[in-house]
């Protein structure tokens, strides 16, 4: 059976699949490996030990005697850059985009480039620190120029792995496309900054998702995606009509690839933003830190009512629960001013746990906490656009509170859970289709499940 192994590298989770012709998992394997730390003491991916864990799974993937093995492609979290030097070693951690940036570095930065409005205009990136990856960039040559003169290439981490197996250097749109201040989204290239800091030359040339590059074997190796852009490549190939869709895991990300709309800088102050498809399209997109926030609340509201850390699993939608949480807050939390205020604070934060009788009723307010900020992030990308459905796909997709209280908060839309199998994984096996499977790309990959206002 031909098949293509697709490494699905989350901040959390790695997993790797095998994927048959008729895009079915036919194998996986998934592990939570140990973090180390940077020389400052921040906790960071330990690049060994992903190395060694993937080179461990290719060897035990190739001694399966009923696949055969015909690519391999890379999808993974953005921001994030590998430096190596011309031998391909690397030169420093795995630095972590939650990393704090230093004020007074951001400052010399934006002063020199127009100020920060301007600045995230052209590239379509809020001001995020760390999370422009090509602040990075700019960090390490500021800080250690000793040690970036060393620097051959940064690699966005797709395309360091993609490199482990070909010797190859390469970026990938969907990469620079993504929040990473290096590209001007309005000239449809790399921003004039990188040439004046002397960084454009450690950048390798783009290379196109849909080519691979052959190796050993005749095995067909992609250069590696951005698990976000990765995971709408399913939803463009099986649908026409225009949609949004809801990407949901530690972070949930609104996306409406049929809103061409230039930013503004009051959607980039609310973390809306561009992402650039495998085909050089922009997606507009909105992130919010929902999952994040689900994960710390569910742990405080587990500590609290003494149950286990996954109770919430058990915990059934209830509309009376809801009703009653709402008629309560009407009266206690009328919020004024900024209608926005609420996506920048979390509202359960401020909540007193003392106040919930029980842990149902405490987690059907979290989730109408999170679905105000959800409703208000994915508004910035619907905004004057054709869109008639909205897709839900990851964690919350499986989350009955989640999935009818958007159905509730959109009744002009058809908004459906969807399911299949892993959408950034998938879209990354797709994305390389004509390299390597002979049979047409059938049109049920993805199961959808109607939830009614």
């Amino acid at each position: 059976m031909n098949v293509v192994a697709i490494f699905d590298i989350g901040k959390t989770n790695k997993k790797v699949f095998l994927f048959n012709e008729n895009y079915q998992i036919v194998w996986e394997k998934s592990v939570i490996l140990p973090e180390t730390v940077d020389e400052d003491g921040f906790p960071c991916e330990d690049i060994a030990e992903l190395r060694n864990w993937i080179v461990y799974r290719l060897s035990e993937m190739q001694a399966l005697k009923e696949y055969v093995l015909k690519a391999i492609n890379f999808s993974t979290y953005g921001a994030s850059f590998i430096y190596v030097n011309e031998k391909g070693d690397t030169l420093t951690p795995l630095y972590n985009y939650l990393k704090p940036y230093p004020e007074t570095l951001k400052k010399k930065f934006y002063d020199k480039y127009k100020g920060e409005e301007a600045f995230a205009l052209k590239t379509a990136s809020p001001v995020l620190g760390s999370l422009n990856s090509g602040m990075q960039i700019y960090r390490l040559k500021e800080e250690k120029p000793e040690l970036f003169a060393k620097v051959t290439y940064c690699l966005h981490l797709p395309q360091y792995l993609s490199f482990l197996l070909t010797g190859k250097y390469f970026a990938d749109i969907t990469s620079i496309g993504c929040h990473t201040n290096l590209w001007n989204f309005k000239k449809m290239k790399y921003h004039k900054w990188l040439k004046k800091e002397n960084i454009a030359a450690k950048i390798p040339p783009i290379h196109y998702a849909e080519d691979t590059i052959k190796i050993v074997g005749d095995v067909a190796v992609g250069a590696g995606l951005h698990d976000s852009s990765s995971a709408i490549i399913p939803y463009m190939i099986n649908f026409t009509e225009p949609f949004v869709l809801l990407s949901t895991g530690t972070w949930s990300i609104s996306m409406n690839p049929f809103n061409d709309t230039p930013l503004t800088f009051e959607e980039l102050k609310y973390d809306c933003l561009c992402y650039l498809q495998y085909k050089e399209k922009p997606v507009k997109a909105a992130r919010l830190f929902a999952g994040n926030e689900h994960e710390v609340q569910t742990k405080k509201l587990a500590s609290h009512f003494g149950v286990p850390l996954d109770t919430y699993k058990e915990v059934v939608y209830d509309k009376n629960i809801i009703s009653k949480l709402r008629e309560n807050n009407l009266k206690r939390y009328s919020s004024k001013g900024d209608k926005y205020i609420i996506l920048r604070e979390s509202p359960f934060e401020k909540r007193n746990l003392n106040d919930f009788k029980n842990y149902e009723t405490a987690y059907h307010q979290l989730m109408l906490d999170i679905i105000a900020q959800q409703i208000l992030s994915t508004q910035l990308v619907i905004h004057n656009s054709p869109v008639k459905k909205v897709f839900v796909d990851g964690g919350f997709s499986k989350n009955a509170i989640f999935m009818n209280l958007l159905a509730e908060a959109f009744p002009e839309m058809e908004v459906y859970a969807a399911s299949m199998a892993q959408a950034s994984a998938l879209g990354a096996a797709l994305a390389i289709h004509k390299n390597w499977n002979p049979k047409p790309i059938q049109n049920d990959l993805i199961d959808l499940k109607f939830y009614k206002h």
